[in-house]
């Protein structure tokens, strides 16, 4: 499967080029192109994962679905033969891993909801005793299940890390009501994912949602949703608490990255072959046991 770690698509205005996907406006709506770029430490890497894009543009696509109950989505297509005309000669290069998705007022936080104590919030609750100001109990170790799941929200940073914020400071940036909406549905939608995520042999450690405002002034979820980028998949049946867990996503790239003698500032190291393979299974086999389907 060849890899793309640049769309390129001349004749239409691109909006935005993250760490991973490059975003075209297309009329009145906005294309979103899932490229096979992997970043760690805030660095974008020189090569990128094959057919990464696409597994999480399809993975995107099974939750939007599995959803479409709790919380209707900025997806308008992912159908190439149903795009507008002006996409067709670009069809060999989007198909499989690009969305038609609806122009949204985002909202400027990061909704996270966890259900286990791993990463920032494993850090943040051995210096203070709680995750962004929420106490837990004493005695709790890593990747300890967390009495019931949390929202800890999160700043959206336009280069480097998200910012962990308490929900007082959430609700002084979008507003209490708005705040006290995006964290029930945050919750909800995390309940109904990890449920579903445990019967297929997956625990959904955490996650991080991005919501926006249609022009109708409907909630839509927005972005890419559930994938190893956006979550921490650990398979169940290793699962033991006390220590790291074995992930489904680009934690193996970062504990590559840390044998290194690299001081995790541009330009990024170039991945060995393995590595790349490895992480690229890793990908496919999280597909792979959610959606019960192979790419």
């Amino acid at each position: 499967m060849p890899t793309l770690t640049s769309s390129s698509l001349p004749g239409l205005e691109r909006v935005a080029s993250g760490k991973v996907r490059d975003v075209y406006r297309v009329g009145n709506d906005l294309l979103i192109v899932a490229t096979d770029r992997i970043s760690a430490f805030d660095c974008i890497l020189p090569q990128g994962i094959p057919g990464k894009g696409r597994v999480l543009t399809q993975m995107s696509l099974f939750w939007f679905e599995f959803l479409r109950g709790v919380a209707p989505s900025h997806l308008i297509t992912a159908d190439v033969a149903s795009y507008p005309q002006e996409l067709e000669r670009y069809s060999e290069q989007i198909e499989g891993r690009s969305m038609l998705v609806r122009r949204c007022r985002m909202e400027p936080i990061e909704c996270v909801a966890r259900g286990y104590i791993s990463g920032s919030g494993w850090k943040d609750y051995r210096k203070t005793g709680a995750i962004c100001g929420i106490p837990l109990p004493a005695g709790l170790v890593e990747s300890d299940r967390l009495p019931e799941p949390i929202f800890t929200p999160a700043t959206k940073a336009e280069s480097g890390h998200d910012e962990n914020i308490s929900f007082e400071a959430a609700e002084q940036t979008i507003g209490r009501q708005t705040a006290a909406l995006l964290r029930d549905l945050t919750l909800r939608i995390y309940c109904k994912a990890a449920g579903y995520a445990e019967s297929r042999g997956i625990i959904l450690a955490d996650t991080k949602f991005e919501f926006g405002w249609s022009a109708s002034g409907d909630l839509l979820l927005a972005d890419e949703v559930l994938t190893p980028d956006s979550s921490r998949f650990w398979p169940r049946d290793e699962y033991a608490p006390g220590r790291a867990q074995k992930s489904f996503d680009k934690q193996f790239v970062r504990d590559y990255l840390e044998t290194l003698d690299w001081n995790k500032q541009p330009p990024a190291p170039a991945l060995p072959a393995d590595v790349i393979e490895k992480t690229a299974e890793k990908y496919r086999d999280a597909y792979t046991r959610l959606t019960g389907e192979t790419l």
